[in-house]
């Protein structure tokens, strides 16, 4: 891939010439322009990864036009100062201003590639902090030595040797962010941005601005896209996306090329972009709530994530996991899961999934003392139900005839097990103890919907 991309802003020619022809001799994509007006533009048109910034200019100097990108917050992108008549005020003020470094004319061009080098080479350490710290899940990492996730793997390293869109489904809680990770993290855009945006906890007004940027009043603000420019975007919950920027993120997908809200200039896309979705977009596109085109633009690979209902053998893998990073990285103490505390949980139908079991992990080590988690820890973490005397139930039940009374004690029993596995009619069966076949029928008869209604 491209080194970098460069934007030298200098007003003698000769210099901005010969800058240009090292730069790209060193194999950097370089624009060169002459003053800060053309600078604004050429910014607003592409962020470079680096700025070869002079100071003495007509019209607005080199340090104005500093202030005035330092003032919407940390610089995006590193600036190094050029200057024939620098003095120390200049040079502190530079760096006060958020310069990575100052540089003397006349440039000895092995100093300015070194400095160059050192430059994005600490950008990258920054951005790479920052999207660590960022970073929900402990890891990206698929836990798991079931022959299901041993798939998923597999899966996903395949797809990543490619580029091509990806569309991951699965239940909420069952670690399709951690899956896009994982596919980040095995392929040629590992090395560049990851940049995850959840479309719930976007508002319509804001979702083209988040996603794309936006140029107000000469100032501007890089969008998703721009962020994970080289890398890899994750659209999470993409069904939470207005309609109106469905249409504009399909022409963005189209084209390969995007505009901010308000400007003008197209950006290139080089990023790419993976979808993921709790619901159930076909369901989405026959009510009119989903663009059909942008749902098979988005779903060249489709990836499912399984429930942890579907390899709970794993379950004790997984919090061992947890355990260990939750006793690293967040200091709270070790303990050991008894046999019957583990076979409790690996029998729980997780309807939180992954996300669940790790919140119950991190409420045993937070609320709990003692070197070991007991199954009576677990049974109260978990809030099962205490044994139900006759006389806890409803007299109007106790005086029906034993038929109508039995319905009445099914139909709540059923629905409940239905609401606690999120609809999983398979699991019902397995903890019911009824095949498959007799339970739809017995659903049909006492009228209850296998899908509970959504709190």
């Amino acid at each position: 891939m491209n080194p970098g991309y460069i934007l030298v802003v200098d007003d003698e020619p000769d210099i901005r010439r010969l800058m240009q022809e090292i730069l790209e001799d060193e194999h950097y994509k370089v624009s060169a322009v002459e003053n800060a007006a053309a600078a604004r533009e050429a910014v607003k048109k592409q962020r470079p990864d680096l700025v070869l910034l002079d100071i003495w200019m007509p019209g607005t100097d080199g340090i104005s036009l500093l202030r005035e990108w330092s003032q919407a917050g940390p610089l995006e992108m590193p600036v190094i100062m050029i200057s024939g008549h620098g003095t120390v005020e200049t040079a502190v003020e530079a760096t006060r201003l958020g310069a990575y470094d100052f540089i003397e004319k006349p440039v000895s061009m092995g100093k300015l590639l070194v400095t160059i080098e050192r430059a994005l080479e600490n950008d990258k350490l920054r951005r790479e902090n920052l999207r660590l710290r960022r970073q929900a899940e402990p890891a990206a990492t698929l836990t798991g030595k079931s022959a299901l996730m041993q798939q998923l793997r597999d899966n996903i390293e395949r797809i990543a040797a490619t580029d091509a869109g990806v569309l991951i489904a699965g239940e909420a809680g069952s670690g399709k962010a951690v899956a896009a990770r994982y596919l980040h993290a095995h392929s040629a855009r590992k090395d560049h941005p990851f940049v995850e945006v959840s479309l719930t906890a976007v508002t319509p007004a804001h979702a083209a601005a988040q996603l794309f940027g936006q140029e107000s009043k000469g100032a501007v603000t890089p969008g998703c896209f721009e962020q994970a420019a080289g890398g890899t975007l994750l659209l999470n919950e993409i069904g939470g996306l207005d309609l109106a920027t469905q249409a504009r993120l399909l022409d963005a997908l189209e084209q390969k090329r995007f505009t901010r809200v308000g400007g003008h200039e197209p950006i290139p896309l080089d990023a790419r972009v993976i979808a993921a979705s709790d619901q159930d977009l076909l369901k989405a596109v026959e009510e009119k709530r989903f663009r059909e085109d942008l749902y098979y633009r988005l779903n060249v690979v489709p990836l499912r994530v399984p429930s942890l209902r579907e390899h709970h053998e794993d379950v004790p893998e997984l919090i061992n996991f947890y355990v260990n990073w939750m006793a690293d990285n967040e200091h709270l103490a070790y303990r050991k899961f008894t046999t019957g505390a583990l076979n409790l949980l690996r029998n729980y139908s997780w309807p939180g999934n992954v996300r669940e079991l790790r919140n119950v992990v991190q409420r045993l080590l937070i609320l709990h003392r003692g070197e070991e988690v007991t199954e009576a820890e677990v049974e109260q973490t978990l809030g099962n139900p205490a044994p139900v005397s006759p006389e806890s139930y409803p007299p109007t039940l106790m005086e029906m005839p034993l038929r109508d009374a039995r319905d009445q004690f099914e139909k709540a029993y059923l629905e409940h097990h239905l609401k606690r596995t999120g609809g999983n009619v398979a699991e019902v069966a397995r903890l019911s103890g009824m095949e498959r076949t007799h339970l739809y029928r017995k659903l049909k008869q006492l009228g209850v919907n296998p899908k509970p209604p959504k709190e």
